[in-house]
């Protein structure tokens, strides 16, 4: 699945003043939300399974994304890039299911 990831990270608004872990769960899944019209498209989604506190976002992908070759390709330069713009403190996002 391409697209242009660009855009859509930088449609997302910056928010930098997070405190909580509920806050910071909301705040990645209004990231994810940008992107997962994309992913449905062609069946796929993600689900976030936590944000440990060194920073890293876990995610699950799900549907088509689990078996997709370019499912490492979406996570890294769409997925992860979307998220870390829009929430600084996630320093990576890895998916629990995918193998880079």
């Amino acid at each position: 699945m391409l697209f242009n990831y660009q855009y859509i990270s930088h449609s997302i608004p910056l928010n930098m003043t997070t405190t909580t872990s509920s806050e910071l769960n909301q705040r990645v899944e209004e990231a994810l939300n940008h992107i997962r019209p994309y992913l449905k498209t062609d069946g796929g989604d993600v689900r976030l399974l936590e944000i440990t506190q060194e920073g890293i976002a876990r995610l699950e992908l799900l549907g088509t994304c689990v078996s997709c070759p370019m499912s490492s390709m979406t996570l890294k330069a769409g997925i992860e890039e979307t998220i870390k713009k829009a929430v600084p403190e996630v320093t990576q996002v890895v998916a629990v299911n995918v193998a880079l």
